[in-house]
């Protein structure tokens, strides 16, 4: 009997989970307010308000799975609080009812600041902003009858990843031999997840049951300083190592007194200016995965930036 895996969301989290399950020949239903998302001929792509559960009856028919990939629609506590609980609450009651896992890509905000590697084991209760909003969510899932699973990342980084540290305000800056600004510190060790391998996790979690109803961590290659990173990319690229600098946390919180959009930026900043290391190593024994090299993801990354710039 087919099955449909419903995707919601056409980030690049999302837009990735779903052509790895295209390619994969599965049947996928992709859920976006605009009806947009990568064109294959196993995606179905719908216009669907995943936050309205009388649209998600019909939108969830015979799904086994459903990866819930939405985001807010902008970075900021409020907005994530506005939007995110009531549009998963929808989506836990529709999965239910047809019996679908729902699949969660997941931040490390609700660990709050920690010291030292962040195992699974650490407490997950940060109170405050966006953290605490996340761990907000987490709770929800954990008090829903319907099976869950979430796959916590770090920091993006791969093709589609736009608005993100090692995303936009990166790769296009090296490519074009600009000064690299960076947050927090170039030198402290920070954790990048290769977006294709959550997204792997993310598939392969749903089709585990033993791993329904626990949390995990993508596969995640070692972490790297900032400046680290800045040169793997000019490598990948086979170009020069541009100059760089950093904007400090404490400029960033004197900013966000006038502006918001730095205050919410400043929130998160610890995670620039410390070591910020994710440790996947148990996850990645129970998935039987491992990252990919970060010279490769690198490459496939720069690859896919050159195309987007050359289409512009």
């Amino acid at each position: 009997m087919s099955t449909v895996h419903v995707v919601t969301g056409a980030g690049p989290v999302g837009s990735t989970v779903a052509l790895q399950l295209a390619e994969a020949g599965q049947q996928v239903r992709l859920l976006t307010r605009s009806g947009s998302g990568p064109e294959h001929p196993q995606i179905e792509r719908r216009r669907v308000d995943v936050s309205r559960l009388d649209q998600l009856e019909a939108a969830f028919a015979g799904a086994s799975v459903v990866h819930h990939c939405i985001h807010g629609s902008a970075y900021d506590a409020r907005v994530w609080r506005a939007e995110l609980p009531a549009a998963e609450k929808a989506v836990l009651e529709a999965a239910g009812r047809v019996g679908a896992v729902v699949v969660f890509p997941e931040s490390l905000y609700s660990y709050g600041l920690v010291d030292g590697p962040i195992t699974e084991d650490l407490p997950r209760a940060a109170s405050t902003g966006k953290l605490g909003v996340r761990t907000e969510l987490l709770a929800q899932r954990d008090a829903s009858p319907t099976a869950t699973v979430n796959v916590a990342a770090s920091d993006f980084y791969g093709p589609r990843v736009l608005m993100a540290h090692a995303g936009d305000r990166m790769i296009p800056t090296v490519l074009a031999g600009k000064t690299m600004r960076v947050v927090g510190s170039l030198d402290q060790p920070h954790s990048f997840t290769y977006v294709p391998d959550l997204a792997t996790a993310m598939i392969l979690a749903a089709a585990t049951p033993r791993l329904h109803n626990s949390f995990l961590h993508a596969p995640t290659a070692p972490a790297v300083t900032q400046r680290q990173l800045v040169e793997r990319v000019a490598d990948a690229a086979g170009v020069a190592v541009p100059k760089m600098s950093a904007i400090p946390t404490w400029a960033m919180k004197a900013m966000g007194v006038a502006a918001r959009s730095m205050k919410e930026m400043s929130e998160t900043a610890y995670q620039f200016d410390k070591p910020f290391v994710l440790d996947s190593s148990a996850s990645e024994a129970r998935l039987g995965l491992s990252p990919t090299p970060m010279d490769i993801g690198l490459k496939e990354t720069v690859a896919w930036w050159r195309d987007r710039i050359a289409a512009d």
